[in-house]
């Protein structure tokens, strides 16, 4: 499939709304891959399908995921809002033939993150949080830092995401943990902690 016929099929699957996020996502991605040496095509790809399953039944969602053999966690079970990158992950291994490991995991950690993360997963999780249509405070601060440093937004947006889980005393799933853990190592490891 080409660029014009991913488009064609998140259209149909979303609403209006989800469909500009998606568009203003790959957008984002491309000028973050292109700043720090990753994949443009890629970026583009993962970005426009991030949020491919965000607007199907949760029911399909989960016979996606039974049907590409996930084992959802007790996190993930009891968090329905995380299933929408599992099963987008699913979705485009499955149905698109997307075989390419780095854009699958773009999709399926672009909400929680994971320790050990590859350039382009770190592009679509900070794209993401700074697609043209956000508005949430602080996300002019997090635009800044996406161009800066890369580890210093995501650990900015991993603050964001933990501090708002818990001020809601929701759970956290163990890889955006494991994910704040790898990035700070990051950080310090380049002196900028």
């Amino acid at each position: 499939m080409n660029k014009a016929e991913y488009l064609s099929l998140i259209n149909e699957r979303m609403g209006e709304r989800r469909y500009i996020h998606s568009v203003n996502v790959a957008k984002s991605a491309v000028e973050l891959a292109r700043h720090y040496g990753a994949d443009v095509e890629k970026a583009e790809i993962a970005g426009i399908l991030h949020d491919c399953c965000k607007e199907i039944p949760r029911d399909e969602m989960l016979q996606i995921m039974t049907d590409g053999g996930i084992i959802l966690d007790a996190v993930e079970k009891g968090t329905s809002k995380l299933w929408h990158a599992i099963a987008g992950s699913v979705f485009v291994r499955d149905n698109l033939k997307i075989n390419d490991d780095d854009i699958i995991n773009a999709i399926r950690y672009h909400t929680t993150g994971r320790a050990g993360m590859s350039l382009l997963e770190k592009v679509i999780f900070i794209a993401d949080f700074i697609s043209d249509e956000r508005d949430y405070k602080g996300v002019e601060i997090m635009r800044k830092k996406a161009f800066n440093c890369l580890e210093d937004a995501m650990l900015f947006g991993l603050q964001f995401t933990i501090t708002d889980l818990t001020a809601r005393k929701l759970t956290i799933h163990t890889n955006a943990l494991a994910c704040y853990n790898d990035i700070i190592f990051t950080l310090e490891q380049k002196g900028l902690l």
